[in-house]
Order: C-alpha cells, then structure tokens, then sequence
C-alpha cells in the first residue's frame, strides 16, 4: 500500500487535471453557444439561395448547365472524385476525429480514383502518417469558421471540377443531431442535381410568377451555384465545429466525473493509511510505557 505522501501527491495531480478539464469544458460549452447562433444566423442566407436555384429550375426544365452535368459517358473507372475531409485541430474530443476518418478510409477504399481535400491538422496528420496523398491542405480552418473561409474551400473545389480535373465531389462532415447524438454525414455537393431542389413541396395555389434573368439564366446559375455551395461548405464547418465542442463538453465532463470518483477512492485511501499510522504510533507508545514500567520494577 502507498505511503500518505505518495497518495497527497496524486491527490494534487488529479485535482490539477480536473481544474483543467473544467476549463475545457467551460470554454467548449462557451464556443458552443457562438456556434450555434452562427449557424441559425447564415441558414435564412443558405436557404435563400436554394430557393432561388428551385425557382429557376422550375421556370427552365429544359436548362443544361456544367453543375448540373452528371457527366455519364464517363464509366466507374474513370471518373474522378473529390471528397472534402473536415476533421478537428485538436484533439480531447472523443471519438469524434476517429469516426470522420472512418468513413473517410471507406469510401477510399470504394473510390479507388479519388482526391482528397482535407480541413483541419488531426486529418493532415492522420494521411501524412500513413502517406496518402492530399490534394489540398487547409490548415487551421475548423477553429473559426467564416464565410471567407468557406469561400476559398469552394474556390478550389469548383475550378477543379469546371476544369474536370474532378467528376464529382462530396463532403464528409460530423451532424450534430442534438446534445447527446453526433454522426458523421456525407453529401454530394457537384455535380447538383435536380431532385434535391424539385423535393421542396409546393402548395397548390401558389403563384408561378415570370422571372427575368439577365444576361442568360446560365450566367446567373454561374453566380448562384458558387454562392451555394459556398453556403454549404460553411454550414458543413459550423456543424462540425458545434459537433467537435460538443464532443470535448462531453469527453471533458466525463473526466471530470471520472477525476472525482478517484478522488473519492483516494480520500479513503489516504484516510486508512492515515489512521494505521496513528493506530501504529500509539501502539507503539503503549508498548513503549508497558517497557518502562517493566524496568521500574
């Protein structure tokens, strides 16, 4: 059995750990708050634009444009695909990092032409450890997620695919479902398709007004299209940032709990050692009194 000090000096060392798991979870449930209200703030602006891409679609059905060119001729083989990665910067986060790479390892394993496009250093390093080449590297983006951000992501995704140097591209982000449930998600983001814009139902009485579009609805698409995916790609951020923040309040206040219950157990340990020592000192100073009166006589 440890020796009081030995037991005092874990004592301190797990209490040091869980003033700053405390402060992780502070500062994550405080990230998570600004997340959230980013999110619900941009999403009027991402929905707009859906809106106004289902508006065109439907006032030109016969409208052949390059986003929305499903590029058939080519066969399985030969298509290219771009999956852009959004893992964390850092680490303490559960299994949040590890489920992204998962299903990122998967779907390489089934898109065997592929480029990857990674944001966030833990992705970096995990394909750099294991040498699998990375198109483009975004460092650093996950941590403040901005428009701006988004729109050099984007930028580079579609002047690969407008120059097809990419077939088609998806998007492999972590969902926040609520507080206690997070998956990681994978959506097509090019080459659009009409199903996911015609899946808006609407009423029967509404108006189908005429729009003008000028010059050509294939330059406004060439306008909008980018803005969207834009739009996408950062709400895809600002999901996985809120999910990542939620894992760390969770993984955090789990070691807490965990920092607590050791305390507990190391209370009593230090307790019962303390108390065998007293009960060893005055055993010894009994002993010592029955020898001194032993010799008196």
């Amino acid at each position: 059995m440890a020796n009081a000090r030995e037991i005092q000096e874990r004592i301190k060392s797990v209490q040091d750990t869980r003033k700053i798991t405390n402060a992780m979870y502070l500062i994550s449930s405080t990230k998570l708050t600004k997340s959230k209200k980013l999110l619900a703030d941009t999403e009027p602006y991402f929905y707009t634009l859906q809106s106004l891409i289902h508006r065109i679609l439907r006032h030109l059905p016969e409208l052949h444009h390059p986003y929305f060119d499903p590029r058939s001729e080519k066969t399985n083989g030969d298509r290219i695909c771009g999956l852009i990665v959004i893992t964390g910067d850092k680490g303490m986060a559960g299994a949040y990092n590890h489920n992204v790479l998962k299903m990122a390892e998967q779907w390489m394993n089934e898109h065997p032409n592929h480029r990857l496009y990674v944001v966030g250093e833990l992705g970096r390093q995990y394909f750099a450890s294991r040498q699998i080449p990375v198109e483009e590297q975004f460092h650093y983006t996950v941590q403040n997620p901005t428009m701006n951000r988004a729109r050099l992501i984007s930028s580079a995704i579609i002047e690969d695919y407008m120059e097809h140097r990419l077939d088609e591209v998806e998007i492999l982000y972590t969902q926040m479902i609520n507080s206690m449930k997070m998956e990681a998600q994978m959506e097509q983001l090019l080459p659009l398709t009409r199903e996911e814009f015609d899946s808006a139902t609407i009423p029967a009485d509404t108006y189908h007004e005429e729009i003008q579009m000028i010059p050509s609805p294939s330059a406004v698409l060439d306008h909008v299209v980018p803005n969207y995916v834009t739009g996408f790609i950062f709400g895809a951020l600002v999901e996985s940032f809120c999910s990542e923040q939620n894992a760390r309040m969770m993984a955090m206040q789990s070691a807490s709990d965990n920092a607590n219950k050791l305390l507990a157990d190391l209370s009593i340990a230090y307790n019962r050692v303390r108390q065998a020592a007293i009960t060893q000192e005055i055993t010894e100073v009994v002993g010592g009194a029955k020898a001194q009166r032993k010799k008196r006589r």
